[in-house]
């Protein structure tokens, strides 16, 4: 049997060190191709190229595998792989990271390491985030390898259901190895954003971003505690939006009859 084919991208950029770690385990488990920016791009959430150029060139920078830059962002990755560099192919995995940081809670909607997997799902493709809750330049990831691998191959024998994505966070690491998996949901915590004015040395006023994370969530089945605890957290995203429960409410709460338009 041929081996699975696995995209890879990210949104720390083609050079991080959580993209070389992710290549070395995927490559255990089938073909490996990779396409991801060539500059970081975190934060950028699921923002695609359409007023600028999109520029793609290969590289030789992983060992035995095809390798490919791109200006764009991690979710223009993945559509360029999908419909140029693999249009005469169907992946059978997309994974995207490691993640250099924590993408928890509120973290999956600014992600780029999770539209690189949610592009995925919404092509029909297993796709999974990894990301390290550890933002430290020397973050150390050989702990997560295990479990990267194992999540990896549960995905590519059972499969997901269509048009989810899962989003896997792994505690820093610690003095005690990973207690296990917890499948979650989301927290509930959001960033409390702070604006810092400062001024340029030519006097013009700019704006850096800045703010905390604040967990309001008590609760003990959600990402942010399964990490708190050392457990390697799973939560599965949909990228359909829809607030299913609320239309029944609107629709009995609402009054439509007296709205016309003359």
């Amino acid at each position: 049997m041929s081996k699975p084919l696995i995209l890879v991208s990210n949104d720390d950029g083609i050079t991080s060190k959580g993209i070389r770690v992710l290549v070395s385990i995927m490559k255990k488990l089938g073909e490996v191709v990779v396409v991801a920016p060539d500059s970081p791009q975190s934060g950028m959430g699921h923002a695609i190229t359409i007023g600028e150029t999109l520029r793609l060139s290969e590289e030789e920078i992983f060992e035995e595998v095809d390798a490919y830059k791109s200006s764009g962002t991690p979710a223009d990755c993945v559509k360029l792989a999908k419909h140029y560099l693999l249009k005469d192919r169907v992946p059978d995995l997309v994974v995207s990271g490691i993640n250099h940081g924590s993408n928890t809670s509120i973290s999956v909607l600014y992600s780029g390491t999770m539209s690189a997997a949610i592009e995925g799902a919404m092509e029909g493709l297993p796709s999974i985030g990894f990301s390290l809750c550890d933002f430290s330049s020397k973050a150390d990831f050989s702990h997560v390898e295990y479990w990267v691998e194992n999540i990896a191959k549960q995905v590519l024998e059972n499969g997901i259901p269509k048009g989810i994505a899962l989003n896997v966070n792994f505690p820093p690491k610690r003095n005690e190895p990973i207690k296990g998996i917890k499948v979650c949901r989301q927290a509930d915590a959001k960033w409390q954003e702070e604006f810092a004015e400062r001024y340029d040395p030519n006097g013009r006023k700019y704006f850096w971003l800045a703010g905390n994370f604040v967990n309001f969530d008590k609760g003990e089945d959600n990402d942010e505690w399964a990490i708190a605890n050392n457990y390697v957290s799973i939560v599965p995203c949909q990228y359909d939006l829809t607030a299913h429960h609320a239309i029944s409410q609107i629709n009995k709460d609402w009054d439509w009859t007296d709205l016309r338009e003359d």
